[in-house]
């Protein structure tokens, strides 16, 4: 098999450079297999689950690579330098600009390099694999007091290594910065394949290390002159407000050398996007967590009466400030996971203003909410503001603010969705509420819907337009807007990305906005790093046009597929899948309930987004009802669970149990039912009958061979307990206690309750565990209930 290669950004500078290049992908996967301990993918579904992100974009890559440690990525580098393929670190795949998504090979670094080597409470520092998750150090961090201190909407699924490429912040920015604030040192990969140790070094350390004839010596030679050569350029051309995620960190170099600290490469490589280095280790900075936070929460008419209290808001010193607008909370209300805010909110708030306060006096943090309750009735800002002290008023407040993004995707109706390509601009506080007067101004002008939520504290509203990007004069609109707003923000001093990088979405005006010298400077950083020009190429520098690779444009037309069940309220089938915006919710492993599959193997293919992007690459198929025949799709939807989970906690409710069953159907119309799915298909009846024989029907389980012919025919493990038949089963249990007519023993010696409740028993917790539904049918009594046993069908659970 040969892959190409899309063309690449031109690099006249590049000799030999050819525009496409074809690549034997076999020669590559067995050299791969050969050189690294993890596993490596090159078919073609986990390629296309690897050519998206939670942007809109999408390239296909050549293979995939899951390492399982530091010299796994520096093999996987180096054969991927002798096919003269481009190489793409990838953590949970949750970045909005299209950072992670490029040809080549995709090394996921976050199935298996996901451990805390040490974590020192003296010293305030953790030493991490790059595939920790935020929140999995967080509770590792707690036990002592600490935590990391940006704190991203996604905590529960971003990686450090992720947020590190990113230079990721979040709503405590104000008082923790950004991701580059706190990493102390990296080990990484560079270019080359060789390996490194990134950290500040001394003058004298900093010649010792350029005297070696390596690429990490050469960094160390020629970054120095490369910053003193071009420092005009570096103090004129960045904007001039701190929150920045965009471009090459020249100015901490030149900042660095101008008050005679030491050099920093692993600070400079924070924020690169992959494309300097590739990291494998994080020595990060942990930060006092406090004790306590609390919320003053205002009411505002609309929101550019919410952004005209934020300055008073700051004048009381708290953590952070943050915005929601009406659209957000007006989809809340659709939610039922979110109606515990109806309930606390006073009227019909057109925007909510979170104000927050934290530490370990909290006495003192309340007189700090009163202080700004009052400020703002002073001044006549809002009509009503809530103090939230306890984690029980917090708890509906803070789960719709987490929400924000999941839910404005949710609003989306085809292709039409609400994009990432202005979300991430940031101004100065002060002139925020002019500004964003002028950003709706652009949007009405063009004709576009956008939820406005973000970081007012820092001046970063997260803006997204809704576009159908299947639509060509939709997708000039696009552009059109993004070349606006760049302007504008520029007009106030601000960035054009402040803390979700420059990718696909920005990086082609990055030329404009840091000026020709800078820019200049800038491409020569990164042939300096990476002289082949292979690690993710086309991002930052050399990058192509913001509408090239957009997700919904590249995709056929859904082929012909007669479904069993109706999908036509979404627009079909593909359409019910590809709702999914990957923005990741179901690879985490926090509370909740999603996704129980990803939770035990950490494969991207077994969480929801990974099953709903196989089936729309099958539904893309010509013949959709062939592709579900496909045994590699089998395989991935096999371990889902169909507990409906994500219909639920998906924000996008992705329902992957009916999508399941639908191509389930058509893989056994093209294969048969096998005996396995007849048998548990059976279960219920299997389970009557087993229950009906008990005791003697529980002999068999015990038996070697039975077991060893079960696991070999039906699939069921011989190293698993099998269920245990009982003959007093949940419904002889439950006539025999109504015919007793016993009186329940009321828990709180009240009369009973005037109702009935149906308790639905499942045909495990009828015949196998009967005193798990005896007891809460108990429960149920003795609270009051009347209850009435509804055991005559299956439950479809199995």
């Amino acid at each position: 098999m040969t892959a190409t290669l899309p063309d690449k950004p031109s690099k006249p500078d590049k000799p030999g450079a050819s525009a496409s290049a074809q690549v034997d992908a076999v020669e590559v996967e067995r050299a791969l297999a050969g050189a690294v301990e993890g596993e490596v993918a090159f078919d073609a579904y986990t390629r296309h689950l690897f050519s998206r992100d939670a942007s809109m974009y999408s390239i296909m890559p050549v293979g995939v690579v899951f390492p399982r440690h530091g010299a796994d990525v520096a093999a996987a580098v180096k054969v991927a330098a002798r096919f003269g393929l481009p190489v793409l670190a990838r953590g949970a795949g949750t970045s909005l600009a299209g950072q992670t998504v490029g040809p080549g090979l995709v090394i996921d670094v976050s199935r298996h390099m996901n451990r805390i080597i040490e974590l020192d409470p003296q010293a305030r520092t953790a030493l991490v694999e790059v595939g920790v998750v935020q929140d999995q150090l967080n509770r590792a961090a707690a036990g002592h007091g600490l935590m990391f201190g940006p704190d991203t909407s996604t905590s529960n699924r971003a990686t450090i290594g992720g947020m590190i490429g990113n230079n990721s912040a979040g709503s405590g920015s104000l008082t923790y910065g950004m991701t580059i604030d706190h990493v102390r040192a990296l080990d990484v990969v560079l270019s080359d394949g060789s390996t490194a140790r990134l950290e500040p070094v001394s003058e004298e350390e900093r010649a010792r290390r350029a005297g070696e004839p390596t690429l990490e010596g050469k960094l160390y030679r020629e970054l120095p002159a490369l910053v003193a050569d071009n420092a005009e350029a570096i103090a004129t051309g960045f904007p001039p407000f701190w929150r920045r995620a965009c471009g090459y960190r020249l100015d901490r170099l030149a900042a660095d050398a101008g008050a005679g600290r030491d050099f920093d490469l692993a600070k400079f490589v924070v924020g690169a996007e992959g494309t300097l280095v590739v990291a494998t280790r994080a020595l990060v900075d942990l930060v006092p967590r406090p004790a306590h936070t609390v919320y003053a929460v205002g009411h505002f008419t609309g929101t550019p009466a919410a952004i005209a209290a934020t300055t008073d808001a700051l004048a009381c010193a708290p953590a952070q400030v943050e915005l929601m607008d009406k659209t957000i909370l007006d989809l809340s209300r659709s939610k039922i996971e979110y109606a515990g805010l109806g309930d606390i909110l006073k009227g019909d708030p057109g925007a909510l203003l979170f104000v927050s306060f934290t530490g370990d006096d909290l006495a003192l943090l309340k007189t700090k909410l009163e202080q700004v309750s009052q400020l703002w009735a002073r001044h006549g800002h809002g009509y009503h503001t809530l103090l939230a002290v306890t984690a029980a008023e917090q708890s509906a407040l803070l789960k719709v603010r987490k929400s924000s993004l999941g839910l404005l995707m949710a609003a989306g109706q085809g292709t039409r969705r609400p994009l990432a390509f202005v979300e991430d601009t940031a101004v100065d506080p002060a002139h925020l509420a002019a500004y964003t007067t002028r950003f709706k101004q652009v949007l009405d002008r063009h004709g576009l819907q956008a939820g406005f939520y973000g970081h007012c504290s820092v001046g970063c509203l997260h803006i997204r337009p809704f576009v159908d990007l299947a639509d060509p004069a939709q997708v000039a609109t696009m552009r059109a807007v993004a070349v606006e707003i760049k302007d504008l923000v520029a007009e106030y001093g601000g960035v054009n990305s402040s803390e979700h990088g420059d990718g696909l979405a920005r990086s082609e005006f990055n030329r404009e906005i840091f000026g020709e010298a800078l820019y200049e400077a800038m491409r020569q950083v990164k042939r300096l790093f990476d002289p082949a020009g292979v690690l993710n190429p086309g991002k930052i520098v050399d990058a192509p046009p913001m509408t090239e690779h957009l997700r919904d444009a590249a995709l056929p037309p859904p082929g012909p597929l007669r479904t069993r069940l109706d999908f036509e309220v979404v627009g079909g089938m593909r359409a019910a899948a590809d709702r999914c915006m990957n923005i990741g919710l179901c690879r985490k492993s926090g509370p909740g309930v999603m996704c129980p599959s990803y939770i035990a193997t950490r494969q991207e293919e077994h969480s929801t987004r990974g099953r709903a992007g196989a089936l729309v690459k099958a539904l893309s198929e010509p013949d959709p009802a062939a592709a579900f025949g496909d045994e590699r799709l089998h395989e991935i939807l096999d371990l889902c669970l169909m507990c409906k989970a994500c219909k639920s906690e998906c924000p996008m409710s992705v329902d992957m149990a009916t999508l399941k069953a639908e191509a389930l159907s058509h893989h056994h119309d093209r294969h048969g039912v096998p005996l396995r799915s007849r048998i548990f298909g059976a279960i219920r009846t299997l389970n009557r009958l087993g229950s009906a024989t008990a005791p003697l029907s529980n002999l068999p389980a015990g038996l070697p061979i039975v077991r060893k012919v079960l696991e070999r025919t039906v699939g069921i493990t011989a190293a698993r307990q099998l269920p245990r038949f009982q003959r007093r089963n949940l419904i002889r249990w439950h006539k025999n206690a109504t015919r007793a007519k016993q009186p329940p023993v009321l828990l709180d010696r009240r009369e009973p309750a005037a109702g009935t409740l149906t308790f639905l028993a499942d045909s495990f917790t009828t015949y196998t565990e009967p005193h798990i539904g005896q007891a809460a049918i108990e429960l149920l009594q003795q609270a009051g209930w009347q209850v009435q046993l509804a055991a005559t069908g299956c439950c479809g659970r199995s």
